[in-house]
Formats: C-alpha cells, sequence, structure tokens
C-alpha cells in the first residue's frame, strides 16, 4: 500500500501531533516565490484543460474545477471576485448499521437511517475590487499532470494569477495568489460549515451529526507587504502582495466495526489545526513542488497518444472543444485522450488512503446526492475501479480492497441476523445461511440500503480478484482471502438443484433474485447471478492453491462450480438468455448489461474460438438489442463489450456519445467534463463512473489482456489508426505494456513482468509466447508480418 512518510493520514497524524488549542495569530510574512506563472515540471499542452470564464455559484457541479488528495476533495468556482471552494471530506456521512429492516424485509434508504455523503465545508475568499466585469483576459487551467488548477486575469495593467491544489503529503488544500507587479490583493476570508455549525472562531469550526459522527475543519492566511488578521467571524487581508490560503479537515470515522467505525480519541477540530499550522510553516513554493512531485508519482506511470489534432481543435477551449466535436463529427484524437487523462486525474485527486469512490466521488454542490452519493454494488463501484489497473494507477485500487476488508464484520453480522427473515423475498427458501452478502447500496458504517443484493459479494469479490491478476501482489490476495472464502460460504449455502426440463440432468442455480435493475422480483437461476457465482468459484479455487489453504473446501466449491447452470440461448429472440425463459422479461433497451458479465468484465463469453459459436452470437445479438443510446456509465460498459467482441466501430461511437456535450441536464459531458446522467427531463446529475468506465473502454480497444494471453489493437478504431503509442497499461497476468502502432498494426510492444512469468501475445491471429522472470522485460517488434 502506498504510505508517503510525510502524510499518514488524518486520523493517523492525530495520535503523533495531539491537539492544538488555536491558531497563532495570523501575521504578514515574507516567503520566496516561484516567479509568476513559472512551471513546477514540463507539463505537455495535451495534460492541460482550460475554459475562458468562471464557474456559475449556481452550476457548480458542472462547471467548477476539481482538486483532491485522495481523503479531501473541493469544488472551485474561480471567479476573479470571488473564489468558491466547495469541499468535502471522503468520510462525512450520515447514517449508521441501518440494521431495522422495514416491513418487505429490505433495507430503509434515507439519508438519516441508511445515510448520506455531504460537503464538510464552504470557503470563500472576497476580492470587490476583481470583479468579473473588471478584468480581461480571464483564463482558468486545470492541469492534470501537475494537479494544479491555475487562474489568471488582468486588471489594471497587472496580471493576477492563483493556483489551487489538494496536497496529499500535507493532507490540506492550499490557494495561492500572486501578480506580477504593482497589484494588491484586499478582501475577506470566510470557513463556513453547511450543516448550521456556529463557529469556534473565524479559522475553525466542528459539529457532529445525530450517528455521533464529530468533524471540523481548519483555515489559516498569511500574506506578504500587507496585513492579515481575524475580524469578528472572518478573516481580512488588505494590501498584500500575495497571499496563501490553507485549509484542512476531517471526521472522526476509522475504519474499524469493532469501534463502530469511529475513533473516540481523536478531535478533529484540533487536528485540522494543527494540519493547517504545519502546512503554513512551508512557503507556498515548497507546498505546490511537494504536491506536484506526489501527484506525479503517479500520473507519470502511464501515457497515451491517439494521435495529433488539428490547430483549429486545439486552439479551442475545452467546453468549445466538446461542442465542436459533436457538432462536426470530426475525430479529436487528442481530446479523446484528454478525456481519458482526466479520469485518471479524478481516480488520483479521489482514491488515495481513505474511503473508495461512489457515486461522485469527492465533488459535491450540496448535502442532498441522488442516491445519497452511496456505494453501489450492482455496476457503479465495480466500474469505479476498472480503470485503475489499466491505467498505472494500481495503489488507488486499495481504498476499495480497504474498505471492503473493514466492512466485512458488519456485512457478515447482518448477513447472519437478517438475511433469512421471513419478509425478505430474496431469502434462502433452503433455510441454510452462511457467510456474508450485500445490499445494492452499502455506506461506511457496514449498512446497507434498498434492497438485497446476493450476486453482489461474488461481483465485489471478482473486483478484488482482478486486481490480483494485475498486480500478482499475494499481500493483496491474503488480505482478499476471506472475503472470497465468506462469499463461497454464502452461495454454497444458498444454491438450489434444479432439474433442467425435459431432462434428467441437475444443476445448481440460484435462489429467487432480481436481474439488475429490472424483471420479475423473485426469478430463479438469473443469468447474472450465474455467471459471477461461476467465475468466484474458479477464482476462490485458485486463489486457495495460491496460498496453500483449504484444499478440501476448494475440491468442494470446485465441484459445486461444475455443476452450476451457464445460460442458453433464447430460441425465441435469439438472445443469450437474461432469465431461465426463452421470453424477454424486461425492457429491451435497459441500461443494465447484467446477463453479459460473462463477456465483460468476466471471460468466460470469448470470440476466440473457445466459446461455443450460438453463445457468442446470442450474447452478440443481446448487446445489438440493448442498443447505443443509454447513460453514461451504460454506455461505457457497451462499449467495454463490444471491444471484447472486437468491433472497433461500435466501440469508439459509444465513447463519441459519452463525449456529446450535456444541456439542459441531457446525458453527456459538462463543461468541466464531469459526466452527467438525466434523471428526468431537463434535470441531470453528476456520476462519476462514466468517467472511469470510458477511460477503461479506450485502453480495452487497445489491449485485452487476460493471465496468459495478451491481444494487441483488438478494436483500434479508424480514428486512431494512423499512429499511437501506449504506454505503462497494466495487464491481467502480472504485466505491463508499451504499445506502438502505425497505419492500425503495432509496430513495437514492450512487456515487463510484476510478477507475471508466462504469456502469449496475439495479433490478427498471429501469437507468440513470452518467458519472463519476475523484473523482467522484453521487447518484440514487427508483430503484424
Amino acid at each position: 500500500m502506498e504510505n508517503p512518510p510525510s502524510r499518514r493520514g488524518f486520523l493517523a497524524l492525530a495520535a503523533a501531533t495531539g491537539a492544538v488549542a488555536s491558531l497563532p495569530a495570523f501575521t504578514a510574512t515574507a516567503a520566496p516565490q516561484r516567479p509568476l506563472g513559472a512551471p513546477t515540471a514540463t507539463t505537455s499542452a495535451r495534460d492541460r484543460l482550460w475554459w475562458q470564464a468562471p464557474a456559475d455559484e449556481h452550476s457548480m457541479i458542472e462547471q467548477g474545477l476539481p482538486v483532491g488528495n485522495g481523503r479531501l476533495g473541493a469544488l472551485a468556482g474561480n471567479d476573479p471576485g470571488r473564489e468558491l471552494l466547495l469541499i468535502t471530506d471522503a468520510t462525512m456521512w450520515t447514517g449508521g448499521l441501518n440494521d431495522t429492516l422495514d416491513s418487505d424485509g429490505q433495507f430503509p434508504y434515507g439519508r438519516e437511517d441508511f445515510g448520506s455523503l455531504t460537503l464538510l465545508a464552504r470557503l470563500t475568499v472576497d476580492l470587490p475590487e476583481h470583479d468579473l466585469g473588471a478584468v480581461s483576459g480571464y483564463r482558468r487551467t486545470l492541469d492534470l499532470a501537475q494537479g494544479v488548477v491555475t487562474t489568471s486575469y488582468v486588471r489594471a495593467g497587472v496580471t493576477y494569477q492563483r493556483q489551487l491544489f489538494a496536497s496529499r503529503p500535507d493532507d490540506a488544500v492550499v490557494l495561492h495568489f500572486t501578480q506580477n507587479g504593482g497589484g494588491r490583493y484586499t478582501g475577506t476570508l470566510t470557513l463556513e460549515g453547511t450543516h448550521g455549525e456556529k463557529a469556534s472562531s473565524a479559522t475553525s469550526f466542528a459539529g457532529s451529526f445525530p450517528n455521533g459522527l464529530r468533524y471540523g475543519a481548519a483555515v489559516t492566511a498569511q500574506g506578504s507587504g500587507g496585513t492579515v488578521r481575524v475580524d469578528g467571524t472572518r478573516v481580512t487581508f488588505s494590501g498584500c502582495r500575495d497571499l496563501t490560503v490553507v485549509v484542512s479537515g476531517g471526521t472522526d470515522y476509522a475504519p474499524d466495526a469493532s469501534t463502530h467505525y469511529r475513533n473516540p480519541s481523536l478531535d478533529p477540530e484540533a487536528l485540522a489545526r494543527t494540519k493547517v499550522r504545519a502546512a503554513a510553516r512551508h512557503s507556498a513554493d515548497t507546498l505546490l513542488h511537494t504536491h506536484v512531485a506526489d501527484h506525479q508519482a503517479l500520473y507519470g506511470r502511464f501515457d497515451i497518444q491517439l494521435g495529433a489534432s488539428s490547430a483549429h481543435q486545439r486552439a479551442l477551449d475545452t467546453w468549445e472543444r466538446i461542442r465542436a466535436r459533436a457538432q462536426d463529427g470530426t475525430p479529436d484524437p487528442e481530446l479523446e485522450a484528454a478525456y481519458l487523462q482526466f479520469g485518471r486525474y479524478l481516480m488520483i485527486s479521489g482514491s488515495r488512503g481513505s474511503l473508495p469512490l461512489g457515486l461522485q466521488g469527492l465533488w459535491l454542490d450540496g448535502n442532498d446526492p441522488d442516491w445519497m452519493g452511496d456505494y453501489h454494488t450492482d455496476i457503479n463501484i465495480q466500474m469505479n475501479y476498472w480503470m485503475a489497473d489499466r491505467v498505472g494507477l494500481s495503489p488507488c485500487f486499495d481504498a476499495l480492497t480497504d474498505y471492503c476488508v473493514a466492512q466485512l464484520p458488519s456485512w457478515t453480522d447482518l448477513t447472519s441476523r437478517l438475511f433469512n427473515d421471513s419478509r425478505n423475498r430474496y431469502r434462502n427458501s433452503s433455510g441454510k445461511n452462511a457467510g456474508w452478502t450485500v445490499a445494492i447500496s452499502t455506506n461506511p458504517y457496514g449498512g446497507g440500503g434498498w434492497w438485497w443484493h446476493p450476486a453482489g459479494n461474488a461481483w465485489l469479490c471478482n473486483s478484488l480478484w482482478e486486481h490480483y491478476e494485475f498486480t500478482a501482489s499475494r499481500a493483496h490476495l491474503k488480505k482478499i482471502y476471506p472475503l472470497l472464502k465468506g462469499a463461497c460460504e454464502f452461495w454454497e449455502a444458498r444454491l438450489l438443484t434444479h432439474t433442467l426440463p425435459g431432462t434428467s440432468k441437475e444443476v445448481l442455480i440460484a435462489d429467487s433474485d432480481w436481474s439488475p435493475e429490472q424483471g420479475p422480483l423473485d426469478a430463479k437461476g438469473i443469468t447474472y447471478a450465474q455467471e459471477l457465482v461461476w467465475a468466484l468459484f474458479g477464482n476462490y479455487r485458485t486463489a486457495a492453491a495460491e496460498l496453500g489453504r483449504d484444499p478440501g473446501y476448494a475440491r468442494t466449491i470446485g465441484a459445486l462450480r461444475e455443476r452450476l447452470y451457464l445460460p442458453a440461448v433464447s430460441p425465441k429472440t435469439g438472445w443469450l438468455e437474461e432469465w431461465m425463459s426463452p421470453d424477454n422479461l424486461g425492457e429491451t433497451t435497459h441500461r443494465h448489461l447484467s446477463p453479459l458479465v460473462g463477456l465483460f468484465p468476466g471471460d468466460r463469453i470469448r470470440p476466440d474460438g473457445s466459446t461455443p459459436a450460438d453463445t457468442v452470437a446470442g450474447a452478440t445479438a443481446l448487446l445489438t438489442a440493448r442498443g447505443m443510446e443509454s447513460f453514461g456509465w451504460a454506455n461505457a460498459w457497451r462499449a467495454l463489450c463490444w471491444a471484447r467482441l472486437k468491433n472497433p466501430g461500435k466501440a469508439y461511437q459509444l465513447i463519441v456519445n459519452n463525449l456529446r456535450p450535456s444541456t439542459d441536464g441531457s446525458n453527456g459531458t459538462a463543461p468541466n467534463l464531469f459526466d452527467i446522467y438525466q434523471v428526468e427531463q431537463g434535470r441531470g446529475i453528476f456520476q462519476i463512473d462514466a468517467n472511469f468506465g470510458t477511460p477503461a473502454a479506450v485502453v480495452e480497444m487497445l489491449l485485452y489482456s487476460r493471465p496468459g494471453h495478451l491481444e494487441l489493437l483488438p478494436a483500434l478504431p479508424d480514428a486512431w489508426a494512423a499512429s499511437g503509442s501506449l504506454s505503462g497499461a497494466g495487464a491481467r497476468g502480472g504485466f505491463v505494456v508499451d504499445l506502438h502502432w502505425r497505419d492500425g498494426k503495432p509496430t513495437e510492444v514492450r512487456i515487463r513482468s510484476v510478477g507475471g512469468t508466462m504469456t502469449s501475445v496475439g495479433y490478427a491471429g498471429m501469437s507468440r509466447t513470452v518467458r519472463l522472470k519476475p523484473g523482467g522485460s522484453v521487447t518484440l517488434k514487427d508483430l503484424a508480418r
């Protein structure tokens, strides 16, 4: 796990430093400054996004620019006269264990019982003399490679600039204001809670929720050439040549079921004061360089080039570019690569050392996110992490692993006490019960929300297992082994023996369930569950062998796997059946691809001759029927499936569909590149999964992998065929791949082992076998000959 020595997490520093009663008095101090606008490291223009207008405060979720350090996130408005930061902590959750079922045996799903992610704080810096109407040359930039938002403009002949970043080493959000001449900064700074808290002072506040979670935040500011002082409930500054603002905060959440997910010895407000005071001892230049070095250590592990865009396209700002791509239909390969890199930026910013990314990640514009900003286990949290290993961000996956490990005691307890409740339509009809499962929605307190989701345990485990396939980390495998075994125990108790009609063959099928999120509520043997459990049993058997554990139980699970029913193709529709019925019992174009989990993310259905042709044809027919128009995450899943079927045209079109500009809440991409999900006519919400699923699809089109086999350019579209490259791409089997291509054919591939020892490498029906020692590498050229 990634653990930089200078920042071991909000909770760890509490024990190391203790509490500080109050911040020292604000003073104006001089600090060494870098020349205005000087870069901290070389950044390509293709790694920078830019806009010609600030965000509207009423449209922050579509226009605000995100920063984050993996735990703290902020949306920034970047208005010259009023900088607004909406700050979130990943653990800022209401709710609790939620272990009293509703009358139907399902979980309550509200903001108080189940809970919701909420905002931590609101920070504003008001500069009355810098009203937008009084400035010219406005520009704001998000540097993806450095993790820095920069705003610049000219007022009265002076160029002003501010830089914003969220530092993981210093565990704080930093705003640094500079100018290049005789300009000065005069204004006010206000830090407020968002839940009606009474501030302890102008520089900090504390609060608590009815669930007992305590939280707090603090800010400090220093400037040169002027004065900075506390004035009632705000901080004022006057005549400053430059100004540095540092804010931090958090909660007393602890990932430990035995303490009810709390650290009772932690004082969040005092710790926040300690953090901002510690950061303020350094110059803004030092804080920036420390942050950029930390950010680039992850960002620099991967690169992608999909071809060159035109000079005209490059001259457009990011929002103009998104609209132009949709209007004229001309491919913009650098924009498409930047969209992938934006997804990587969000992953680095949102998934390090704390809770995993939920439906909105770390970025909110209020305290009432749709679906509570929770962890949906029937596609969304899994999709959030499909990208990580593929794009050089394996350390960011740890947040999901650690979350599942921390929740396991509570999930096991709830399953034992509540799953077989007589009111639960999904209970095990055999009366048996073992292991653990989850609800469709989960929170950070071990609680479930909405309906039970029996197959959710298998899908979570398969995601955790896939991370092992990418990294070959035995430490990770040991950590997740109890999760895999507990899920197998649940399914061993749940499976039913069924005799196939018209035969004497007995198979094992899943008990009553719901194919997410459509069709009958009590169907047995749904394809979704059968595929996930088939994969789970295989993964567990391999894990037990790798670790030398439980050989007898592994044999038992292997025997159960051999008896599992696997879906048939409907003689009526020609589709792979979603239910054990030849009829379509749901919506033809439904958003979910639940019956296709064996195609992606699974590998059971493969168009390489190893899968019966009628099964591949049935899966293709079902995918075709689902259509090409849906929500962003659904389009991303479709693109991944078409990539698996080696159809570059359809996969690419779905990526283009997701890049369409969102207008009036329609599905598509917002000005700040967040994916927008239309919940009703005229209203769209931010849902982050497409921002990760779409990049995963891009990589899957260029490199397919499973243990023992790599395939190069399986679904390369014409728009990227002229020339391109991929470096640092993770491959299952324990490899990292650098790939170059020209004229639609691979010209060179370098394969490095991170634990893998043997794989075949294929392209266009040709194959070579590569054998490596862990840590070794090999370069292959002229693969197309």
